[in-house]
């Protein structure tokens, strides 16, 4: 077709309602340039900013197919990483179906069972999802999969940065293989996503097993791939810098500023989403909150509120990153600064939608440390540079839950065909044969006659509610369902319910303070009625903590002069200028790392990100202090450090030839998911890698280093 307008190759039927049902003159040149390449059945990545109408890139062009080449059934699946995501894109994508005589329909844990039924009697041609309800879909008994699934030849994964980026990716990568197998045939393929540092690794990594045997295209016309430093676009937005010291002064500075308008606040913790909340309600502020320990009614309630309202604010943790609609806003503003540059671009991409208006964000932060992580986060963004996006390294409890899951769905597998289920994809290949000789051991798998069952331990620890814990990629940490009469308002931490306290047990949930009633321990519930204040919010948190190689040291950039290209206030520049004043401190040096010792503290400034300085404290056992978690800046050495014994230990694993994954406390390996089916060396392993920055470990042995101790001279390296 080439020379040809695209746009002919859509069915007649969708150009005229993109004309007529839409009004748009024309599409977009991201929606232009899908059409050839999903017509044609290659795989793709879609890269656009938040807002640049990636779901009707890949709509339209399969819609098209779907008529064209008489696709009947569930032809189209469209998975997404939230529920409320697909709750939101849900009526746009039914609407555009319907343009065909076609129908999208809902399906996830909040769809009431009736409606799962008729979508298993008569399938709809799209169907909107989650990776682990398809998971639930393939293993259950209610479903007949082949039935539902096995006419599916496209699937949509929105947002798969957010996928890849953790173990929902391989959860999802390994479905999508043993999809491909109810199916009989290779599906295509089509991750939408926004702006990512690798866009043509994440299209090879949504690929899987076919990245060599079928075509992918990055399809990004609005975006440059690569740039050299001489090409980086000027980051485009209004973006301001502040320091306030403290959430009270955040939430006096939001109510008095921008009123009339609609303003969405991110925090990165419920906690503080919570304290805000309450804070800008003493202030008589119309605010509403939303995180993932409310309850999906009271989220709901909360968007819907805020879409509709103008004069407002809504407070969230990343739950509202996602493309979740909440109407046209007025302004982001930012508590503190989120851990990526990716985050950031979500975020101000919820603004400067309307005609006229530009995407601009306010920076308050809290600490100094959070004013000099978000500078450091905008000179990266002032590069135009983006994290790349790279998925957990060895995934072996996601290869046990993968062997329970398709033994399940399929009843039995062979006990040395078991690879096929997921095509020679890795690590869901042969090299996984040690832990399925230990799963068999330990009872989790059966086996006889050649075949594989699921196992009697299997049942044991996941079999209850027809294997519902196997769906999941995840854990949710423990929490108690907080209800007011019948009306559940969210959920927390245990400690708040166990810690001892005098006097009533206040907790603050959904912005206001409640009296605990009553605690029903065996159900995980409380009872509470409403209270004046005083309320507690409190949450564990998950994951690795740190910072990133590359975040750390644009804060190190910061400390020695480099400014964002960001408006800063004078409350800013003046910590910034207290925080390089600290330079003379031996903190920071433009060209080596610095180990000083003030009293008995030794530490080496390393400015290389928690990863990176838990594996220089793991390779460098003998002049590391044993006793102690590495910071995102330093490292802390040996009291009894000596110019000679660095120089020793440093010789010893020379320029990051030899390194060593970081110790791990036995108690972490519990926050990951199936690790009991795992031999318990081979889940200390997963963990460790998981915690380990080598790259960014190598790269700091590599520099010279500056020692401080207090001697007559200084020894380098």
């Amino acid at each position: 077709m080439s020379g040809s307008d695209p746009l002919d190759r859509l069915d007649p039927v969708i150009l005229h309602h993109i004309v007529n049902s839409l009004g748009w003159p024309d599409l977009r040149p991201l929606q232009r340039a899908a059409i050839e390449p999903l017509m044609d059945g290659g795989d793709a990545v879609l890269l656009a900013p938040t807002a640049g109408g990636k779901t009707e890139a890949a709509c339209f062009p399969l819609l098209s197919a779907m008529t064209l080449q008489s696709w009947t059934g569930t032809s189209v699946l469209y998975l997404c990483p939230l529920k409320a995501l697909l709750n939101n894109l849900l009526p746009r994508v039914d609407s555009y179906a319907q343009w065909l005589g076609r129908r999208a329909a809902l399906w996830h844990g909040d769809v009431p069972e009736s409606r799962r039924r008729r979508i298993r009697t008569d399938p709809p041609d799209i169907l909107l999802t989650t990776p682990e309800s398809l998971e639930a879909m393939l293993i259950g008994v209610k479903t007949d999969h082949a039935h539902l699934l096995g006419r599916v030849r496209a699937v949509v994964v929105d947002e798969v940065h957010a996928f890849a980026g953790d173990d929902r990716g391989w959860h999802l990568l390994a479905i999508l293989e043993r999809l491909g197998r109810v199916t009989g045939r290779p599906i295509q393929r089509i991750g939408l996503s926004a702006t990512v540092g690798n866009p043509g690794r994440l299209l090879e990594w949504l690929q899987g097993a076919g990245a060599r045997k079928r075509t992918g295209q990055v399809v990004a016309p609005d975006l440059p791939i690569t740039f050299s430093d001489s090409e980086r676009p000027r980051p485009a937005g209004d973006v301001e810098l502040d320091y306030v010291g403290s959430l009270d002064n955040a939430a006096k500075l939001i109510a008095a500023l921008h009123r009339g308008e609609k303003r969405l606040v991110f925090c990165d913790s419920r906690r503080q989403v919570e304290q805000l909340g309450a804070a800008l309600s003493a202030r008589e502020v119309n605010v509403f909150l939303s995180h993932a320990s409310l309850s999906a009614e009271a989220r709901a309630r909360s968007e819907q509120a805020f879409a509709e309202a103008r004069d407002c604010v809504i407070v969230s943790t990343s739950t509202l990153e996602l493309g979740i609609d909440v109407g046209d806003l007025d302004r982001v503003i930012q508590i503190d600064a989120p851990n990526t540059v990716a985050s950031f671009l979500q975020r101000i991409g919820r603004t400067g939608r309307r005609v006229g208006t530009v995407r601009n964000c306010l920076f308050l932060a809290t600490r100094g440390e959070t004013l000099l992580q978000a500078a450091g986060l905008l000179l990266l963004w002032g590069r135009g540079w983006v994290e790349p996006v790279t998925a957990p390294p060895e995934p072996r409890h996601l290869v046990a839950q993968q062997l329970l899951a398709a033994t399940l769905q399929q009843h039995r597998i062979g006990n040395q065909m078991w690879p096929d289920e997921w095509n020679g994809l890795a690590p869901f290949d042969r090299s996984a044969a040690p832990i399925v000789g230990h799963m068999v051991k330990e009872g989790f798998l059966d086996e006889d006659g050649g075949m594989l069952f699921i196992g009697p331990e299997a049942e044991k620890r996941f079999g209850r509610r027809n294997f519902i814990e196997l769906t999941a990629s995840f854990t949710a940490p423990p929490q108690f369902t907080v209800l007011a009469g019948r009306q559940e308002i969210g959920q927390t931490d245990p400690s708040v319910l166990t810690e001892e306290k005098a006097g009533p047990r206040l907790l603050l949930l959904g912005g206001r303070s409640w009296r605990v009633t009553f605690i029903d321990w065996g159900r995980r519930r409380a009872f509470v009625e409403p209270a004046d204040g005083g309320g507690v919010a409190k949450w564990a948190s998950g994951g690795i903590a740190g910072l990133s190689y590359a975040l750390t040291r644009a804060m190190r950039e910061v400390l020695l002069g480099a400014d964002p290209p960001a408006l800063l206030t004078r409350r800013a520049q003046a910590r910034l200028a207290e925080w390089r004043e600290e330079e003379a401190l031996g903190i920071v040096h433009p060209t080596r790392t610095l180990i000083t010792r003030v009293g008995d503290d030794v530490q080496w400034w390393t400015w290389a990100g928690y990863r990176a300085n838990a594996t220089l404290a793991a390779t460098l056992p003998s002049i590391a202090d044993p006793v102690q978690r590495p910071t995102d800046f330093s490292v802390r050495l040996r009291e009894d450090l000596t110019p000679a014994a660095w120089q020793e230990a440093h010789s010893s694993v020379g320029h990051g030839e030899i390194l060593v994954l970081p110790d791990v406390d036995r108690r972490a390996v519990s926050g990951l998911k199936f690790s009991t089916v795992l031999p318990e060396r081979l889940a200390v392993a997963t963990v460790a890698a998981r915690m380990a920055d080598l790259e960014g470990a190598r790269a700091v042995l590599i520099e010279p280093v500056r020692l401080q101790l207090g001697h007559s001279a200084d020894g380098v390296r």
